[in-house]
């Protein structure tokens, strides 16, 4: 399945959002793998961040990261560095953007 999502990173923490990912801790990047996804793309147009995700269950992708202490580590530093975040304790899979058109 493909899950899109919407944050914003802080106007004044651009850079340190781009560092934070050019060294993404192997442990996540495995832990995310070994969940379930095979890919994760973000891309970034002023403060707007769009991230595709590529899963085999995004559901249950976020139940095996959520209490693990390196994506707890993780989402705190993010937290710090995005304006708009999901909670994904709360919002979980319905954080995804709706589709309103593919190429057939």
């Amino acid at each position: 399945m493909r899950v899109a999502l919407h944050t914003k990173v802080r106007p004044d923490r651009i850079a340190a959002y781009e560092a934070a990912h050019r060294d993404v801790p192997e442990e996540l990047t495995a832990a995310i793998r070994a969940a379930g996804a095979t890919s994760w793309t973000i891309w970034r147009s002023g403060t707007d961040l769009f991230h595709l995700l590529e899963c085999e269950d995004y559901t249950r992708l976020l139940a095996e990261l959520e209490q693990l202490p390196v994506n707890v580590a993780w989402q705190a530093r993010m937290a710090e560095l995005l304006d708009v975040a999901h909670d994904y304790s709360r919002d979980g899979a319905e954080a995804g953007l709706p589709v309103v058109w593919e190429l057939p």
